[in-house]
């Protein structure tokens, strides 16, 4: 696959908690509550009348393996027929209804789950709204959070004109000056009033569109000439080492531990934070942006089942594989990169290149030859000047365009070194 460039994020969500009373929470739940019932009985007429059948289909993509292609046949033969199969509150935590002592659950705690992950709280934002939305509404000047009750709840309003005003307020302490700036100028917000009943928690999530920008080609990549940060992913940790504008490796690499393992928000703290490390390190040693490998392992697990069996060996190299986190850490880095000012790409790791394969050709013809070049000469005209390898003192390896001798990270060769373009707003 070519190389290729990485735009900025999309858009953006943040969070912060409600400090909610008895009485905020009373009326949070009946809102959540009747909104959750008009929600469901307008998807099941939908449903009927045939208006989610092609957005159902639009998810239905091609997979690999026996089991999943048996049920990729069931949910194509419901969405034939019009009637696709929707669970308002999770399959998953439907079907621990009936085994409750495998969840570790009660009937109490099912039902207020269940109860929770039914309640509908959210407001799409609307631009020129007062402050980005109409039916929620956080003041940017305190922090407060104002909603407006369903017609048949506008008793419980303690506030004018049907509004219920919540007794707590929020910061957004994440990205809040992107947040005020919308706010301020009237610009669309979308919020969420989520339930956790594990921690028995309620959360205000705000999220919103961010303008995008088509992203430099890899020749303008390449034309910057710019510093860049080298980033490796492992199971257990990150390999970083900087990078001159033609490739060459500039220092010793830096090693970023990486303990994934524990439940899944604490893997993805630890992500995040060694993420935070790579970007500070970039921003340390003044590098334009951060260059990845576009990594993919959906071949990897039925590779790894074919050649090395269903025995030990296979399922130890299956859970490496399955436990080394590509798409999130390419998201979390996007958007960490993204904030901080920095640029990165994804390549996906290449054969033997169109240009590996000339210059196999030049040195069996005698046109250029595996030693480095002496100082101050050129090439013979029609051939492009290339960097060779030899060996430095100590007996690492260095290039002609590289005077320091410091070893080549990771043993990757020059050709998997790619280039990447400064902020990419």
């Amino acid at each position: 696959m070519p190389p290729f460039t990485v735009a900025a994020p999309s858009g953006a969500r943040i969070r912060d908690r409600l400090r909610v009373d008895g009485e905020d929470e009373q009326v949070l739940t009946l809102v959540g509550q009747h909104l959750g019932r008009h929600q469901r009985a307008d998807v099941a007429e939908r449903i009927a009348i045939g208006q989610v059948v092609a957005r159902f289909r639009d998810h239905a993509a091609p997979v690999v393996g026996v089991r999943v292609q048996r049920r990729l046949a069931v949910v194509e033969q419901r969405i034939a027929e019009g009637r696709p199969a929707v669970v308002a509150g999770g399959r998953r935590l439907l079907r621990a209804r009936h085994h409750l002592a495998e969840a570790g659950l009660s009937p109490a705690q099912w039902r207020k789950r269940w109860e929770a992950a039914r309640l509908f709280l959210t407001a799409d934002g609307e631009s020129g709204a007062p402050h980005g939305n109409y039916t929620i509404r956080v003041d940017p000047a305190d922090g407060s959070v104002t909603i407006v009750l369903p017609e048949p709840l506008r008793h419980l309003a303690n506030a004018p004109s049907g509004h219920y005003r919540l007794g707590c307020v929020v910061a957004f302490s994440h990205l809040r000056q992107e947040w005020l700036d919308r706010v301020t100028a009237n610009r669309a917000v979308r919020y969420d009033i989520l339930y956790d009943p594990a921690r028995d928690r309620w959360y205000l999530d705000a999220s919103w569109a961010t303008d995008t920008t088509v992203p430099p080609t890899p020749h303008e990549i390449r034309a910057a000439r710019a510093r860049l940060l080298a980033v490796d992913l492992n199971a257990d940790h990150l390999a970083a080492c900087v990078l001159d504008p033609h490739g060459n490796p500039i220092g010793r690499p830096v090693t970023v531990p990486m303990d994934l393992t524990g439940p899944a928000s604490t893997r993805d703290g630890r992500l995040r934070a060694a993420i935070t490390a790579v970007a500070a390190l970039a921003e340390e040693h003044g590098c334009a942006g951060i260059v990845i490998e576009n990594l993919g392992f959906t071949d990897a697990r039925t590779t790894g089942r074919e050649t090395m069996g269903r025995g030990p060996r296979g399922k130890r190299f299956r859970r490496t594989v399955t436990g080394i986190p590509t798409a999130r850490f390419r998201e979390r880095l996007r958007g960490i990169a993204y904030h901080r000012g920095l640029g990165h790409r994804i390549r996906r790791r290449p054969g033997v290149t169109a240009d590996d394969q000339r210059i196999v050709v030049r040195r069996a013809t005698g046109q250029t030859g595996p030693g480095p070049r002496p100082r101050g000469t050129t090439s013979p005209p029609g051939q492009r000047a290339r960097p060779t390898r030899a060996v430095g003192p100590g007996g690492t390896e260095m290039t002609s365009s590289c005077c320091s001798p410091y070893p080549r990270p990771f043993g990757v060769h020059r050709r998997q070194m790619s280039h990447t373009w400064p902020g990419i707003r």
